[in-house]
């Protein structure tokens, strides 16, 4: 399922540069197909992994099984309900729709946090999806080979900020920093009203998600109710 994000789609025309030894064995598919390190960081080692090894992971082989793709289906099916658009004003453009798959995403990774280690393998395969996917459509866009890994990287920068900030509110059962958290992240410091609107909304279907046992889930069984 391509979907395509909004940013900048420029063409990063700049020349190859070299890759040292050492990114070569970590990325060697990476450093095949011509992709250049990023100026600020010379290559992903297993430094960076420890850093970050979910975006790391997006260079292994693909780990997408059946059950992978209906989750993450299911996640992109419920973020595109008209109503958060049509009603509870989240931009309808693909930002937006990033955005709230970004929300719903959050939401499985909260709930499958504190499972076994398969759950939290799921979380990284639903994970490696997501961002692929993203990196499919950007290249479908026209971002050059050049430009995508650092959208890429910075994508999944928002998202993890995002997670955090969405856990802390939550753990602490405060509805009021999360709705702060949506207003900042999708309304840009604005939308009061709407902030606190979705902001119920993700209270109540983490509160659903708690019911549903993760062996469920991690078998392709994801259930979020209508937004309404």
């Amino acid at each position: 399922m391509t979907f395509p994000m909004a940013l900048d789609y420029r063409r990063d025309n700049e020349a190859r540069a070299p890759w040292p030894p050492e990114c070569v064995t970590v990325n060697p598919t990476v450093w095949q197909a011509g992709i250049r390190p990023l100026p600020f960081r010379p290559c992903l080692t297993h430094t960076d992994a420890g850093r970050n090894p979910m975006i790391l992971s997006l260079f292994r082989k693909n780990s997408a099984t059946e059950p992978v793709y209906a989750v993450y289906n299911s996640i992109v099916a419920q973020s595109r309900q008209p109503v958060f658009y049509a009603q509870w004003g989240v931009p309808d453009t693909v930002t937006g729709r990033f955005d709230m798959i970004s929300l719903h995403m959050a939401l499985l990774f909260r709930r499958l946090r504190h499972g076994p280690q398969s759950a939290k393998d799921f979380s990284q395969a639903v994970f490696d999806l997501f961002f692929k996917d993203m990196d499919r459509s950007l290249r479908e866009m026209g971002v050059g080979d050049l430009a995508v890994p650092k959208k890429i990287q910075k994508m999944g920068n928002i998202f993890f900020g995002l997670l955090a900030a969405m856990n802390e509110a939550i753990d602490r059962n405060d509805q009021a920093a999360l709705a702060g958290v949506i207003s900042r992240n999708i309304f840009d410091g604005g939308e009061p009203e709407h902030s606190a609107t979705l902001a119920s909304y993700i209270i109540e279907r983490d509160a659903t998600l708690a019911t549903q046992p993760v062996e469920a889930i991690t078998k392709g069984a994801i259930a979020f109710e209508a937004a309404a």
